[in-house]
């Protein structure tokens, strides 16, 4: 089988946008941040994420899990989808992902500080 990803993802731009919403289109946008993960292999993908800030130690091993043939997406600013992590908006911090199976990272991040929006999207680093 071919390679599907990798098991070692590295997002280095984390920072969780103003939280104000905003109305394009009749659609009203949230600022936040997300990750996905897509697991293309037959077997279940046990993820460690650890968190790096600028000023303080780290969260190392938050838990994720996805599916075997499943993508899933994990809100920043929802604890719950984090491990109870509570990242502060507007601060520094870069992510690691180590995973059991090759997996592809993607991250993405809704800013409504200004009418126009803005949203980014790009795939981690990956070795």
């Amino acid at each position: 089988m071919s390679k599907q990803g990798a098991k070692n993802w590295y997002v280095i731009d984390g920072y969780l946008p103003y939280r104000g919403k905003v109305a394009a289109d009749s659609e009203p946008f949230e600022g936040h941040e997300a990750i996905m993960i897509l697991n293309c292999h037959d077997e279940d993908a046990a993820i460690f994420m650890d968190i790096y800030y600028e000023d303080r130690e780290p969260d190392m091993a938050v838990a994720l899990a996805v599916p075997a043939r499943r993508v899933r997406c994990f809100r920043m600013d929802r604890p719950d989808d984090i491990g109870g992590i509570r990242l502060e908006r507007q601060m520094q911090y870069s992510l690691r992902f180590r995973s059991s199976v090759e997996v592809i990272v993607q991250y993405g991040r809704m800013d409504v500080a200004q009418p126009n929006l803005a949203y980014i999207g790009l795939l981690g680093y990956s070795e």
